[in-house]
């Protein structure tokens, strides 16, 4: 009798001891759950939170940019002529682009991860070019270029190749033009950089340039860029 209650108490131990095992299994995967649960909420809320500082750091970035670009579009007017009320002018289109440069700088400086901040460096460098301060144009566009953004950074690239053939880096420009030229982006379309590309040869080799805009004519024919050809080609043809 005695050896059977002993069998039978094991049995209970056993039963007891899994009751416990599996108890203890749900409780530690429940931990484990609000673990992973918690986990996830932090996520999830550190990303409504990074979503909602980048809408109000765009949305600050939109509004100095808008303020920037008033500046680089005013209108120059003559010594003497009175603004209209309200209105942004300049007298000098140096202090003009001074100007811009500066306030773009400040939104690609303070806001340099959002759209606006990147766009502010572009026209930032388009100020330095305006006041041939091409290095700093340089450097600002080779940033942008980097930013990781394919359209903006194919824009950057077709400004950098200008900046190159005002400063004396031809070959450069033209080794940008034709990379572009393979591989055209959203704001960059290949007719436009082939012009571009002939419109720099025309200078220096008009055959090349001829061939461009005749290349241009062929493979983008009733468009205002096969127009654009035909006046490259009559300019060429005017001065043999």
């Amino acid at each position: 009798m005695a050896q059977h209650i002993l069998r039978k108490d094991l049995k209970k131990d056993e039963i007891r001891e899994k009751f416990v095992q599996g108890v203890e299994s749900v409780v530690s995967h429940q931990q484990l759950l609000w673990i992973v649960v918690g986990a996830v909420l932090v996520v999830a809320l550190a990303a409504f939170g990074w979503s909602s500082y980048t809408r109000r750091q765009t949305a600050k970035a939109a509004a100095v940019l808008d303020d920037a670009m008033k500046i680089f579009q005013a209108r120059i007017r003559a010594p003497g002529e009175p603004a209209e009320p309200g209105e942004i002018a300049y007298v000098d289109e140096k202090n003009k682009y001074g100007d811009a440069e500066r306030k773009f700088l400040q939104v690609a400086t303070q806001y340099g991860r959002t759209r606006p901040g990147q766009i502010a460096r572009y026209y930032a460098a388009l100020s330095e070019e305006h006041l041939k301060l091409f290095d700093d144009a340089e450097k600002n566009l080779k940033q942008l270029d980097s930013s990781g953004d394919e359209d903006l950074a194919g824009l950057a690239r077709f400004q950098l190749a200008w900046v190159y053939a005002q400063n004396g880096k031809g070959p450069q420009a033209v080794e940008l033009y034709k990379q572009l030229a393979d591989k055209p982006t959203l704001f960059v379309p290949k007719p436009m950089v082939l012009l571009t590309l002939a419109d720099y040869y025309r200078k220096t080799d008009p055959a090349q340039a001829s061939k461009l805009y005749n290349q241009v004519k062929r493979d983008f024919p009733d468009t205002p860029a096969a127009e654009q050809a035909d006046q490259g080609l009559e300019l060429i043809n005017a001065k043999s």
